[in-house]
């Protein structure tokens, strides 16, 4: 018989305590794909703030720390000035990163640190209890929007990447989203390039990840990848917002 799919060694092989439909699963996969084709699985620290990516350690056979909510790009940061050779990243929800680590963020991101982030943008505070994240959309209902989001009372949904880059430390955005093979994919070529990225030292790289959170979005896990591609995607466009001159890392 044919071998079509190996399991990555950078995958802990333990079950999952992810919900159901959860896109954490595969945004891990093809993370750890990428360190381990780049043989860098051992010269990898990772650094997973409060939210549902404080469970990333079990799962990612990297080195990883656990980081105060919001602060993980500052722990990063740190920890790639120690160790410059060593692949170092971030694994945070839009809760985290958008929200109350905002200013850490666009910190790390305009000084040019040489760190990678995996942002991943499900639209909603998932383990702390569904309520309203900055990237919860127009409409939405949550917890603490239990009629639906409304520009008047909380603004608009923030666009992570289109904010990002605009800084000049900034040298590679991407915007993609796990929901089809064919996405999968590009994100997995987009998670190669952050590292390509900062394996050449040029500067901060990051990779916003569009995903699901059926559980509290309240769908079922197929009716949520139908939910991401006709009410996420057209707020949360896919594609590059910022790369290195000439197209090259």
């Amino acid at each position: 018989m044919q071998e079509v799919y190996t399991r990555t060694k950078g995958v802990v092989p333990v079950e999952t305590i992810y919900c159901p439909g959860c896109t954490h699963g595969i945004s891990h996969r093809i993370i750890m794909e990428v360190l381990e084709e780049m043989d860098m699985l051992g010269k990898t620290i990772g650094c997973g703030p409060i939210g549902c990516s404080v469970f990333a350690h079990r799962f990612m056979n990297v080195d990883m720390l656990e980081c105060p909510h919001g602060r993980a790009p500052a722990v990063a940061s740190a920890i790639k000035r120690v160790h410059p050779d060593n692949f170092v990243f971030t694994y945070q929800g839009d809760g985290d990163l958008a929200s109350i680590g905002t200013g850490e963020i666009i910190q790390a991101a305009a000084r040019g640190e040489k760190i990678s982030t995996f942002f991943i943008n499900n639209a909603i505070y998932g383990m702390t209890g569904g309520q309203m994240a900055p990237t919860t959309l127009i409409g939405q209902k949550s917890t603490t929007t239990q009629g639906g989001r409304t520009v008047e009372q909380s603004g608009a949904p923030l666009r992570v990447s289109e904010l990002l880059s605009v800084l000049d430390g900034v040298v590679y955005v991407e915007r993609v989203a796990l929901n089809t093979p064919g996405n999968i994919n590009k994100a997995k070529k987009a998670v190669r390039r952050a590292f390509e990225i900062q394996e050449k030292k040029l500067g901060f790289s990051m990779v916003e990840f569009i995903s699901s959170c059926p559980t509290h979005w309240g769908l079922s896990p197929v009716a949520s990848m139908k939910h991401l591609e006709e009410k996420m995607l057209p707020y949360y466009p896919l594609g590059v917002y910022k790369e290195p001159e000439g197209g090259k890392a």
